[in-house]
């Protein structure tokens, strides 16, 4: 607000009237300015005015009974207050003068020094200094809004990449709260090591990394893939500081590699299909020819070969069939079923090959029953599939088998976990893959199965192996509600 701007509100906070007529009648003669001047003698009515924010600019007397004007101005702050407001006394006092600075007050006038110049001059300069003030404050809660309610990381680190304030996305990301990562530094967070170099060195270098895929590992030791981007300041008047931001792409990524997982089965299923038609044209052609043989050959070495034919020829068949299922989406039918059922009918039709292992079991279930759309019987053919798989990759008398489910607001996940021999990391990438496998007698079909039907109940599967820890298969379900599977689209995240 300008003097220029006509109407300007003051109020005169003084229990003294002559004193407010004499202070009034100054601020009259100010030439250039219209002004509407108000009288409050009670302290706390005129609380009340300045909390209100009734007026642009306050002056207040120094004494006002039994509080003093600074009391009155420390409260009024307090309370929000951010109008100028002007201490008036009766005398010159150092201290006085020292202490409304101190508390806020924008200036501090002695009455009998005042003229019509030093009040022009002094409400000048407060309404200048207060919008500028307000200005600076506006920016300061808009830039602090976007700071504080990001859903990225904000951060802004020391040299060597301790945190020195953080948003709360931390939490909702990390799980860590912003008082326990002011304790630690990103290199404390990251789950790789070279990454600890590379940044170290990209700061040192170039003073900046832009759009850098790094892993991080969460309070309850979930690893997180983010994107950073980060900038070192050393405009800082005593050192550098670091500022960036952290996104979280662990869903992205997810559905990056559901995405390809599910392009490769599509391609590999367009080759099994064409193969499957241009091998078994010429095998009809043998069978038929055999069977004709049959009938007209009738010694016993014919009988022999034409025996073995035969026989090869069904093996054939009923291999190109197989190929066939695994590569074509499953015909299903989806009903309500409950997880917790279908499970426990599933690790019933694998306990055998459980107690002969000597494999011990352990399934956690939540109280509740889980509630998913499923075709029953496919769905334990491929869960089955996992863990029979399991159960192989566990050593005799030493192996723990661990089923559990947990519920999330609208999915449902199933973990399976064992203490095999694990999976190494180039592998993982092929596993679902028609045709891989690291079984000795193994055709590779079964996982490749196991994924057609789970992603017919739109269902994401993830695996996580270590070589020589064991392996962990974690399946998320849409749940049921009232007879819809929740997240249609297929994307669950």
């Amino acid at each position: 607000m300008r003097m220029q701007e006509r109407g300007i509100r003051i109020l005169l906070v003084d229990d003294d009237e002559d004193d407010f007529f004499i202070t009034s009648q100054y601020i009259k003669h100010i030439q250039g300015a219209d002004f509407i001047i108000d009288w409050c003698p009670q302290y706390a009515k005129a609380l009340r005015h300045m909390v209100d924010k009734s007026h642009d600019i306050y002056f207040v007397d120094y004494r006002l009974g039994a509080k003093s004007g600074v009391d009155l101005l420390k409260e009024a702050i307090q309370n929000g207050c951010e109008e100028p407001i002007i201490l008036l006394t009766g005398k010159g006092n150092y201290q006085v003068d020292i202490e409304a600075m101190e508390t806020g007050a924008v200036d501090y006038l002695v009455k009998t020094d005042l003229t019509i110049e030093k009040l022009e001059r002094c409400i000048r300069y407060a309404l200048d200094r207060t919008s500028t003030l307000k200005a600076l404050k506006r920016n300061e809660r808009k830039y602090r809004n976007i700071f504080e309610k990001s859903k990225d990381i904000v951060f802004i680190g020391d040299a060597d990449m301790g945190f020195q304030d953080v948003n709360e996305a931390v939490h909702t990301i990390l799980g860590y709260t912003r008082f326990e990562v002011l304790d630690m530094s990103l290199y404390d967070l990251l789950e790789q090591p070279q990454h600890k170099m590379m940044l170290k060195q990209a700061f040192k270098d170039r003073k900046e990394i832009n759009d850098w895929e790094i892993t991080l590992q969460a309070k309850n030791g979930d690893i997180k893939s983010c994107i950073i981007n980060a900038t070192v300041d050393d405009t800082a008047t005593h050192s550098n500081y670091i500022q960036g931001i952290i996104h979280d792409i662990t869903n992205l990524k997810k559905i990056e590699k559901a995405t390809l997982q599910a392009e490769k089965l599509a391609a590999a299923g367009r080759l099994v299909r064409t193969l499957a038609h241009e091998v078994r044209n010429p095998l009809n052609n043998i069978t038929l020819s055999a069977e004709q043989m049959e009938h007209e050959l009738k010694d016993q070495g014919s009988e022999l070969y034409l025996n073995i034919i035969q026989r090869n020829c069904r093996r054939i068949s009923d291999l190109i069939s197989e190929l066939l299922n695994t590569s074509r989406p499953s015909d299903i039918v989806l009903e309500e079923h409950v997880l917790q059922s279908v499970i426990d009918e599933v690790i019933f039709s694998a306990i055998d090959r459980l107690t002969l292992k000597r494999i011990k079991l352990h399934v956690s279930y939540p109280d509740e029953k889980q509630t998913i759309l499923s075709d029953r019987e496919k769905l334990k053919v491929a869960l089955l599939n996992i863990i029979i798989n399991a159960i192989e990759a566990m050593e005799e008398q030493k192996g723990n088998l661990s089923i559990s489910i947990h519920p999330l607001k609208e999915h449902v996940v199933l973990n399976i976990s064992d203490n095999g021999c694990g999976i190494s990391e180039e592998n993982i990438s092929r596993l679902f893959e028609p045709y891989f496998t690291q079984k000795r007698n193994g055709m590779g079909l079964g996982l490749p199965f196991t994924l057609n039907i789970l992603q017919s109940h739109r269902a994401v599967i993830e695996v996580n192996s270590q070589e020589g820890s064991g392996t962990t298969f974690t399946i998320t379900f849409p749940i049921s509600k009232d007879g819809v599977a929740s997240g249609e689209d297929g994307n669950i995240f």
